[in-house]
Formats: structure tokens, C-alpha cells, sequence
């Protein structure tokens, strides 16, 4: 186990796709999605252990789910669970958890890691975290994990790397969600791998690129900086969050620096970031049903039926569809039309009474 690794969990979306499952109150990390009577936060949490101190582990939420964070990961101290005032995407949420780290330890290496995908085969995944550390370590590189792709996925971020000797590959290029025939291309190419969205860096080698890719937003946090882990970091990162723009890690600062560096990883991943891609790995029945209630089905394949316990869910004549019952929202769409969800959300949000269904 390695002192100086830190680790910053990135819990703070709200899961658009994945309604109405997740809710506003619930977003999709802390769900049990898998059926395993853990959330996907929980879930993620525990992989770390083994990597490092429990104390090295912090929470970066929406300051509307730090209860739910503390209830799921009693565990943690107040000091651990840093709450963000607004949403303004990657960039700001590293940031605050870099200067935090920071002020614990200046030579730490932080991993930063989505709080809701999903990794199955976990020693392995351990195994290259410890690498990417080690690689690290020296302050001098911006590490990022890519995973060696299966199929010419559409829904994915790529990058394209150098070929070389060592296990560290240098970056070549970052493609987001790519067309089908452009899919398959990098599939065949042999040097492109899927964006995992989690980062191995010296928090040194951060806040120096950091400063010179994003230098108005660097500045800010600077000063946010010197009243973090005292009694005014509350109002400090409140004040930096309603200054600073919002912006990917990705755009940022990974597609703009010269000292990033992809570990090319053959653990088994998924984003989880919508319901085709929980139908993928959910077991399935002999025509290829993910089924997460009791159900009657006739002539109907390729779907998703999830239902509360106690209820019956009946489908008949569908193909590649999610039938669910959540709550107060009942549901019957394409599966695979992830655009459509972001719909149905922005229309709610155009009604009345559309927040009591978010």
C-alpha cells in the first residue's frame, strides 16, 4: 500500500440517460445498478482500499448529495466528502481535490476516478493503478488509462497512441464518440484505445499544466487555495465556482498538454452510461432480455424490464426496448436511443410539475 497515493472519486453528475432511474435526489452512482446490494459509489470506493489508506480516499458530490455520501460511505470524515456548490464539469472538481491533496501532501499522486463505472476483473485493475503510480511519481507526466477495445463502440472517447517499447504510451490524439465507420477503423488500427475518464497524475505535474493551459481558472483556485482546510473553504470554493467556466479535464487541459501519456489496460470496464450499455452486461435470457423484475414475456427480445418487487411487469411484441417502473414514472422506449432520454428530461423541465418526475 503506497502513503503517498490519494484518490478523488468524481460523484457529481446526475445521470441524464439513465432516467428515470436516476433521479435528481438519486443519480446513478449511488444506485445499485448491478443488483449487488451496493452502490456503484460504494462499489468503487472499496476497489481503492487495497490501493491505499481509507484516509487518502475523498468524495468530490453536488453539495445536494453529500447526506447520501455520508450514508453510504460512513466511513469517511467531513473532510473527505468535498462538496461543489454548482456543476461546472471536470476541470473544477480535479482542481478543488488537487489543492486539497496538496495541502496533505505536496508529492501525492492522485487518481482520479469516476464514482459510477463499472470494473469486474478488480486485481487487475489495482495492478495498473500501482503501475500508472509508479510511472507518476516523478511529477513530470499526465497519465490517463485506455482500454483495449472489443467492438467498434460509437458511444466511447478514443485515443490514439505512439507506439513504443515501454507499457506508457505517449498520446497521439483524443477522438470523442466517433461514427461507426471511423469506429471501425480505430478498431482495426491497432493503436487506439477507449477513454476510461480516469487519471493518474502527480498533483505537482497537475497544477502545472493546470496554470499554463488554464491560466485565469489556475488563478482562482490559487487563491480559493489558501482557505482550504480552514473554516472559510466552504465560502472560497463557493466564490471560485461562480468565477470559473465550465469545462472538461479532456478540452481543458489532456487534448492541449505535451507530457500526456495513456496505460493501454485490459481490465473489464464499462461506463455504464446508459441502458444499452446495462443491458451489455446484465445477464440475459435465451432471446436476449436483461430482466430485473418478475415478468411475463411473449415474442419480445433484445430488452430491458426492470419493475419494482411485488409487481408484474407483461410485455408483449417488443423488440429492443426498456419497459421500467420506477417510482412514479412509468417508462416504454427504444433502448438505444440515448439522445432520447435527454428529451424526456428537458421536456419535463419545461413543465409545471416536470421536477416531480426528476
Amino acid at each position: 500500500m503506497n502513503k503517498n497515493i490519494y484518490v478523488a472519486l468524481m460523484a457529481g453528475g446526475v445521470g441524464t440517460r439513465f432516467w428515470p432511474y436516476s433521479r435528481n435526489s438519486h443519480p446513478k452512482q449511488f444506485l445499485d445498478v448491478m443488483g449487488t446490494g451496493k452502490s456503484l459509489l460504494r462499489s468503487t470506493y472499496e476497489r481503492f482500499l487495497p490501493i491505499c489508506p481509507p484516509e487518502n480516499i475523498f468524495v468530490v458530490t453536488h453539495q445536494e448529495h453529500v447526506a447520501i455520501t455520508r450514508e453510504q460511505l460512513p466511513e469517511l470524515t467531513d473532510a473527505q466528502i468535498l462538496a461543489e456548490p454548482m456543476r461546472k464539469n471536470t476541470t473544477p472538481c480535479i482542481a478543488y481535490a488537487c489543492h486539497k491533496v496538496l495541502k496533505l501532501n505536496p508529492k501525492a499522486i492522485l487518481v482520479v476516478s469516476p464514482a459510477d463505472h463499472l470494473i469486474l476483473n478488480e486485481s487487475d485493475f489495482q495492478q495498473t493503478i500501482v503501475k500508472g503510480a509508479e510511472q507518476a511519481a516523478s511529477q513530470d507526466k499526465l497519465i490517463t488509462l485506455g482500454i483495449k477495445p472489443t467492438r467498434p463502440e460509437t458511444g466511447y472517447g478514443y485515443i490514439q497512441y505512439l507506439d513504443g517499447k515501454s507499457p506508457l504510451k505517449k498520446v497521439k490524439t483524443f477522438t470523442e464518440k466517433p461514427e461507426l465507420t471511423l469506429a471501425k477503423k480505430f478498431l482495426d488500427s491497432g493503436d487506439f484505445v477507449w477513454n476510461a475518464g480516469i487519471f493518474i497524475w502527480g498533483v505537482e505535474a497537475f497544477l502545472d499544466s493546470f496554470h499554463k493551459h488554464l491560466p485565469d481558472m489556475a488563478e482562482i483556485f490559487d487563491e480559493a487555495a489558501e482557505k482550504i482546510s480552514t473554516s472559510e473553504e466552504k465560502s472560497a470554493i463557493e466564490t471560485a465556482y461562480a468565477q470559473v467556466k465550465n469545462i472538461s479535464i479532456d478540452y481543458g487541459i489532456m487534448e492541449k498538454a505535451d507530457n500526456v501519456y495513456v496505460l493501454p489496460s485490459n481490465f473489464a470496464w464499462s461506463d455504464l452510461g446508459s441502458w444499452a450499455s446495462l443491458h451489455e452486461i446484465l445477464p440475459k435470457d435465451e432471446n436476449n432480455n436483461a430482466l430485473i423484475a418478475e415478468t411475463l414475456l411473449y415474442d419480445t427480445r433484445n430488452s430491458i424490464i426492470k419493475g419494482p418487487k411485488g409487481t408484474l411487469m407483461v410485455v408483449q411484441g417488443l423488440n429492443g426496448y426498456l419497459v421500467g417502473a420506477f417510482d412514479n414514472v412509468v417508462i416504454v422506449c427504444e433502448k438505444d436511443k440515448e439522445d432520447q432520454f435527454r428529451r424526456f428530461v428537458n421536456d419535463l423541465k419545461a413543465k409545471p410539475n416536470g421536477n416531480e418526475y426528476l
